[in-house]
């Protein structure tokens, strides 16, 4: 009997979960599930597969469950086990562990060093698939792989997709969405808390602004004279060489310093302050774009008496554990840039700051998605949102709203009104 056929939840799975599901099968096992962060996309992944090897009726079952982070690779694994799979036929296949099982967790950087992890899997899971996207080249090889067997099962997960983007192209042919079950859903049908969304509206120090200004105006003019206005052909330019890769390698540096003065705005580290201050004891999440700006704060917060601790790509994996056993106890804001915006799961956070300058709806959909997971108690989520007026940050309060109200496969709901703020306001917007 394949491993996965002893997949037992101690609960009913939901009825949406059970709707993706159906429509995964009724596509003939092939097919993405866009759903927000906190509907339990795990729990769909795994029912899936139970039911795919049902069809497939075979002894063993393959899987090939792709995760962006090593620490989801040891989050699904206790999943796997709490749910009655056989330890002994789950495995951990990334740079310290090597065990190929019936069910194998793997990340997709461990997978393009061994494309046989793929080849011998009679389905695959690609968690985050919109991280192997067609600009992601190396992740991008892993679909050449896996379209070379017809029959392999194929689930991709992830909470928003932009369908229209020819980044995600492939994805669009090869595992198209089949399901889709967004925030507004999830929060109109009480399965998520209802994000309280604050607009903290702050201006730059006259020095920060003369920065701004600068770096916008040379940004704008190289993309004049090359007509690109991308990263990614300014990533073409730069590859050909010669002068105009030179201009290109100038775009991108003002881009990064104007990225640091936004990240990091006096105004808006002691904003952010203040906010913290506010809620004493409270399990907070603070997210911003760059390393910088989180130790600035973090200096700031401990200097006001507020431990604090900061988690990013260069802290290793055990000692991030750490820092998260010890969130709530030992320390109360947790300042992060994008690590955890994927698939950590911590109910009991209902606050996020967010102060970065991210327009990618992604990322803002995940950063929500952290806070509006449901827990007993638990029916409003706060979402700061702190930003320099007039500036590129104003995106951000755009594309919040437009990853909270975005709808998938209910009903339209009438969109509701919000008041922009004036000078010195705020506003508070309910969903």
């Amino acid at each position: 009997m394949p491993a996965i056929s002893s997949l037992r939840f101690p609960f009913d799975l939901k009825r949406d979960q059970l709707e993706a599901v159906e429509a995964w099968i009724q596509n003939n096992c092939r097919g993405s599930v866009i759903f927000s962060t906190g509907t339990g996309k795990t729990e769909i992944a795994f029912e899936c597969a139970r039911r795919a090897a049902e069809l497939y009726k075979k002894d063993r079952f393959s899987i090939l469950f792709l995760v962006p982070r090593i620490v989801l690779i040891n989050q699904n694994i206790r999943r796997l086990l709490n749910y009655g799979v056989d330890a002994a036929s789950v495995g951990a296949y990334y740079g310290e562990r090597k065990e190929i099982r019936e069910i194998t967790i793997s990340t997709y950087q461990s997978v393009i060093n061994n494309f046989d992890l793929v080849r011998r899997s009679d389905m695959v899971v690609l968690d985050e698939i919109h991280l192997a996207s067609e600009s992601a080249v190396e992740y991008d090889k892993i679909f050449d792989v896996i379209v070379e067997d017809p029959r392999r099962a194929l689930l991709g997960l992830t909470a928003t997709i932009d369908e229209k983007d020819p980044r995600y192209r492939t994805i669009m042919v090869v595992v198209p969405p089949v399901k889709k079950y967004m925030i507004k859903e999830a929060v109109n049908d009480g399965r998520l808390a209802k994000p309280v969304v604050i607009e903290e509206k702050v201006a730059f120090t006259g020095e920060e602004q003369k920065i701004y200004d600068e770096t916008s105006a040379t940004i704008k003019e190289i993309s004049r004279k090359l007509q690109a206005y991308d990263p990614q052909k300014m990533t073409r330019i730069l590859m050909r060489g010669g002068t105009r890769a030179s201009m290109a390698k100038t775009w991108f540096a003002m881009v990064r310093k104007r990225k640091e003065v936004l990240s990091s705005s006096r105004q808006k580290l002691i904003r952010t302050l203040e906010l913290v201050k506010k809620h004493p004891k409270e399990r907070i999440m603070i997210f911003s774009e760059t390393v910088d700006s989180i130790q600035q704060l973090r200096d700031m917060l401990e200097g006001s008496g507020i431990p604090a601790r900061t988690i990013h790509n260069g802290i290793k994996r055990q000692e991030r554990e750490e820092i998260l056993q010890s969130w709530g106890h030992d320390y109360y804001p947790l300042l992060s840039v994008h690590t955890l915006e994927i698939g950590y799961d911590v109910p009991q956070v209902g606050i996020a700051i967010i102060i970065a300058s991210t327009s990618n709806m992604n990322q803002v959909a995940q950063r929500i998605g952290r806070v509006v997971r449901k827990v007993d108690g638990k029916e409003h989520a706060l979402v700061y949102v702190v930003y320099v007026n007039d500036t590129k940050d104003d995106k951000v309060i755009k594309t919040v709203r437009a990853a909270i109200e975005k709808e998938g496969d209910a009903d339209k709901l009438p969109r509701q009104k919000t008041r922009r703020p004036s000078a010195g306001q705020k506003t508070i917007t309910k969903y």
